[in-house]
């Protein structure tokens, strides 16, 4: 929550997913560290989250001198309060499978990063089967495993080396024990008495800093006055100590792998005269921030990538089913899932706590799903003649700007579907829904809802439109309205066939100041010409809006928007396309979203559209350019709108950024509520369609 509280939300539960498993959660185990750093930050005012995160200010910065310090604020204040599902160490037994499954089946026992939930769902790729002899709550501490394995990998131990593990938190005492299983002598390094008396147990060496023991004086000692083959860093602190403590007592070209958080301030001369290798390890192993591999199921070769997440998560269970890792005296304290706050509380008092578990009751039998959470009577709130609106999608955009346009609108929010559930609750709470479901088809079929608004990937608006106008439906959906001409013609069928209004969340033509730009140009009847400028900014080439299966790409995504503004302004409808995108080089691979788009109309007009996403931040993401009968108007970032030789018109100034979300949304519902035709006419709708996905096959039929 945007106040940093921790709280137990009752959710439906996700849906089923292609390439991943749906889990009923027998034991949870609570990251002492990675979990208390996040609780503490979520505790943290303005200012502290500020400090932690500079990277993020600069970014903050770059946003007001662009979009304004209003629209800055806001849009902070919607991220630092979307709700971040707490955990990642999961066991449970399959209850719901989807295609794409590789060996798993209905009731194995399975380790997975799934949150603290009574159902989860998780990637294929990132759950492992459970050796029988292999306990659940044993089983728990499997993914923190996989973090420090996947050091230790990077380090490379042989038999006999001396090494380091500098914090010996979770984390920290599974590495020591997994390099005593490499035949490693291992020197644990911490400031916890206990911790440290857990160290030796394992066979660990010690050193105490805080009793005033040296930590490089140690490791040489350690070394035989050598210098130690490496280092694996499992502490979190802001100091630079452990890093440059670790270069002082390694040998010559010893390995350093930093799993923890430290401060990363170094001294050259440390490193260079040692030739030492530092290495950041990155979570539980290759696999790891990859969609290919975690969202789409796409498994890397077993002899190319011998070690991946999953594999991992596999080895660390064979060396718990051995006994060369054990867990018996990590666990200190146990509770009921339903005291998971006092589990927290636990948490950021006391420091000294380690494995914290938290234990499932389900009741024998076939798992209890529940689709759909009421979060407020149906009688309560209730707009006498508004309509009853049910909202598919609940991500940054549609809880940020949509959801709320339609709350201030005066729509009936009667439900809000996510298909991993928790977000329906968080968002629906906020603003006033009715209920908070799961299951899209059953919110698409409720005959007490009237509008249906779609706020999802873009490779479902087309499906779900068609099937909420069958269904009788008004339906606003965010663009782009379809990403093939096969979808374009199953919505187009649909609408024939329906009797509800269609509108497609072009939102800028509602915006005031292009308002007054289609006053002012339509006084003029000479052909006009458009320049309009998107600096987009880049997005990984990886991200599912770039993606022409999920996202369509981002021109037939976002760069529709002007097309249908360009549409709106001229008044005329489209006669030609034309396009060109930037050459692909090796310098530069990602070149889709790069492109000028040149648009001819039937009253003689012309304009183009260039979209780029390889411009600088503090230059204006968007500039509008109208020129005609030796007049020109220029709107920047919908901030600013000035008139050059304009008879009577000069500027046009707001304070804040409004690209016309409410006001779109409010002739939506107008529309309905009067009888009216929709505010876009259907036919510009799929003109706008048509055109873009012309644009884009014309892109992708160039040749470099």
């Amino acid at each position: 929550m945007s106040n940093g509280e921790t709280r137990l939300v009752e959710s439906p539960a996700p849906q089923p997913r292609n390439n991943h498993l749906l889990i009923e959660t027998a034991v949870s185990l609570i990251s002492t560290g990675t979990e208390r750093m996040l609780v503490d930050f979520g505790k943290a005012n303005m200012i502290q989250k500020a400090r932690q995160q500079p990277d993020k200010v600069r970014q903050v910065l770059e946003k007001v001198q662009t979009d304004g310090l209003m629209t800055t604020v806001e849009a902070v204040r919607s991220k630092l309060g979307q709700p971040l599902p707490l955990g990642y160490c999961n066991v449970g037994r399959v209850i719901g499978l989807a295609t794409g499954n590789g060996n798993f089946q209905p009731d194995d026992r399975v380790v997975s990063n799934g949150p603290h939930a009574d159902i989860v769902r998780v990637p294929t790729n990132l759950a492992a089967k459970i050796p029988d002899g292999v306990t659940d709550e044993t089983a728990s501490f499997t993914v923190v495993a996989a973090i420090g394995l996947q050091g230790i990998r990077l380090a490379q131990p042989t038999l006999g080396e001396a090494f380091v593990v500098t914090g010996v938190g979770l984390i920290g005492l599974l590495t020591v024990q997994m390099l005593r299983a490499h035949g490693c002598r291992v020197l644990a390094i911490d400031f916890d008495p206990a911790k440290l008396e857990l160290a030796r147990s394992f066979g660990a060496e010690t050193c105490n800093p805080g009793a005033g023991e040296d930590p490089i004086s140690a490791g040489m000692a350690f070394s035989r006055g050598h210098g130690v083959d490496g280092v694996i860093i499992t502490a979190s602190t802001k100091s630079s100590d452990p890093v440059s403590q670790a270069a002082k007592m390694s040998r010559q070209r010893g390995r350093i792998v930093l799993v923890g958080v430290t401060g990363l301030e170094l001294s050259r001369a440390d490193f260079y005269e040692k030739e030492l290798s530092f290495q950041v390890s990155c979570s539980y192993g290759p696999g790891r921030y990859d969609a290919a591999y975690e969202e789409g199921g796409q498994d890397y070769p077993y002899g190319l990538v011998r070690w991946t997440e999953q594999r991992n998560f596999e080895a660390a269970l064979d060396l718990m089913a051995s006994g060369q890792i054990d867990v018996s005296n990590l666990v200190t304290h146990r509770f009921p899932f339903e005291s998971a706050i006092d589990a927290y509380k636990i948490l950021s008092e006391d420091k000294s706590a380690l494995g914290l578990i938290l234990n499932y009751d389900h009741p024998k039998g076939p798992a209890r799903q529940v689709s759909s959470v009421a979060l407020r009577p149906p009688s309560v709130a209730r707009i006498t003649g508004a309509p009853a609106v049910g909202v598919i999608g609940a991500g940054n955009y549609g809880s940020r700007v949509l959801i709320p346009a339609f709350k201030a609108a005066g729509a009936n929010m009667h439900s809000l579907a996510s298909s991993g559930g928790l977000s329906s609750v968080i968002h629906g709470e906020r603003n006033n829904f009715e209920t908070a479901t799961s299951d899209t088809d059953e919110l698409l079929n409720n005959p007490e809802i009237d509008v249906v608004v779609i706020a999802t990937q873009h490779n479902t608006h087309a499906r779900m439109t068609a099937q909420a106008l069958r269904a009788g439906k008004h339906v606003f959906v965010e663009k782009p309205l379809a990403l093939t001409a096969e979808d374009l013609e199953l919505v187009q069928a649909a609408h024939s066939e329906s009797d509800g209004l269609l509108l497609v969340g072009f939102n800028r033509r509602f915006a005031p100041q292009i308002q007054k730009m289609k006053q002012l140009v339509s006084t003029v009847s000479v052909p006009k010409t458009f320049v309009m400028t998107m600096n987009a900014g880049a997005i990984p080439a990886d991200h599912w809006t770039q993606s022409p299966e999920i996202g369509g790409g981002r021109i037939v995504g976002e760069a529709c928007h002007y097309i249908d503004l360009m549409r709106f302004l001229a008044g005329s409808p489209v006669t030609s396309v034309q396009a060109r995108r930037m050459g692909r080089t090796a310098a530069e691979p990602q070149v889709d979203d790069k492109a000028a788009i040149i648009l001819g109309f039937a009253d003689g007009s012309f304009g183009t559209i260039h979209y780029l996403a390889n411009g600088g931040a503090a230059f204006p993401k968007e500039r509008i350019e109208v020129f005609c009968e030796g007049r020109t108007l220029q709107l920047d970032n919908f901030l600013k709108l000035k008139g050059f030789n304009w008879p009577g018109f000069r500027k046009m100034s707001l304070m804040r950024q409004d690209k016309g979300q409410k006001a779109c949304v409010q002739a939506f519902l107008s529309a309905i509520g009067t009888g009216d035709a929709s505010p876009i006419p259907a036919d510009e709708l799929f003109e706008v369609a048509r055109v873009s996905l012309e644009v884009s096959e014309i892109l992708q039929e160039q040749n470099d």
